[in-house]
């Protein structure tokens, strides 16, 4: 037993780990930065345009373009939680990041994930019940009902989020400070821990199940009741106009649950290690690039409101000259 305890002194604690990232593949260095680069810029200026613009487009001042005003900044921070270190480690000899670091950017970041997920789940119902009972729409879907469905998702969020990054946190990191992974999450920093992790291999599952099934159920049953609706519908420009309104929400769905499954249900493999990776810079980066560029092109409403913003400007700037 004392030589047990004498070793495990001797094993010195993490205090900073090491960030891997994309180490494997210098010759694309560069261009991979530019490319990172590229899409976190187009990142902000989407979300931030798209927040912009809603608010200042009272048209669009509604409960569909209130929860895509809250995704867009939930995405837009999600991608800041992991972006900005990532471009910075491209260029540094010493790719670290402390270990408070380090929870601080697992906590926010599945913070921001989740929201996501719950978000997600909102609009399905706001377009179940602007599609499947219109005339109820006003009623069901008012000022109070939305803020309440926005703030309990953060909530349920915050405190998800806290109990993951509590119970990854609570092991010891003494075997290796080493990430193979460009950013702090569970899956790799469970890897590293010198203490026993099956806690946290039941937990992650449990927790995970239980913040995104009640979402993807909630998906699921509004979209089957949906098509079922739009498909009693007579006329084909009906049906067209119906399902354009769920065509944006649909992509982001696919796009954010199809990259989730992969990232952490897909085989764990040495191989898989850098294909999920790769999933994972899609998932953190390239959605919340996708998600303002989906709403906006696809989206008569927001068009419109852009040509009419671009419209002012362009006739106060021929006043003025």
């Amino acid at each position: 037993m004392s030589t047990e305890r004498v070793e495990d002194k001797n094993q010195s604690s993490v205090t900073e780990f090491l960030l891997l990232g994309f180490n494997n593949i210098p010759h694309l260095k560069f261009m991979l930065f530019v490319l990172f680069l590229l899409i976190y810029l187009i990142t902000i200026l989407g979300n931030v345009g798209i927040m912009l613009l809603i608010q200042l487009d009272s048209h669009l001042h509604t409960p569909m373009y209130f929860f895509l005003s809250n995704l867009s900044f939930v995405d837009l921070w999600c991608s800041s939680t992991i972006t900005p270190k990532t471009l910075i480690n491209f260029f540094t000899e010493h790719k670290t990041i402390s270990y408070l670091g380090c929870a601080v950017q697992l906590y926010f970041f599945v913070v921001f994930a989740c929201t996501d997920n719950f978000l997600l789940a909102v609009m399905a119902y706001d377009r179940y019940v602007a599609i499947c009972n219109p005339l109820m729409y006003p009623v069901i879907m008012n000022r109070r009902l939305c803020a309440q469905l926005v703030v309990c998702s953060y909530l349920a969020s915050f405190l998800y989020s806290l109990i993951q990054t509590a119970t990854t946190f609570r092991l010891s990191f003494c075997r290796s400070n080493v990430i193979k992974h460009f950013f702090c999450d569970i899956p790799p920093l469970l890897k590293l821990s010198c203490t026993d992790t099956f806690i946290n291999e039941v937990v992650l599952p449990i927790l995970s199940g239980i913040a995104t099934l009640p979402s993807i159920l909630t998906i699921f049953i509004s979209y089957f009741s949906i098509i079922s609706t739009i498909l009693k519908i007579r006329s084909a420009e009906g049906r067209r106009n119906a399902f354009s309104t769920c065509a944006s929400h649909f992509a982001s769905v696919a796009l954010f649950y199809g990259s989730t499954l992969f990232m952490y249900l897909g085989p764990s493999s040495d191989y898989a290690v850098e294909q999920k990776m790769l999933v994972s810079a899609f998932y953190t980066m390239v959605i919340p690039m996708l998600n303002p560029l989906i709403y906006s092109l696809r989206n008569q409403a927001v068009k419109a409101a852009l040509r009419k913003i671009f419209l002012q400007k362009k006739n106060s700037i021929n006043r003025i000259h």
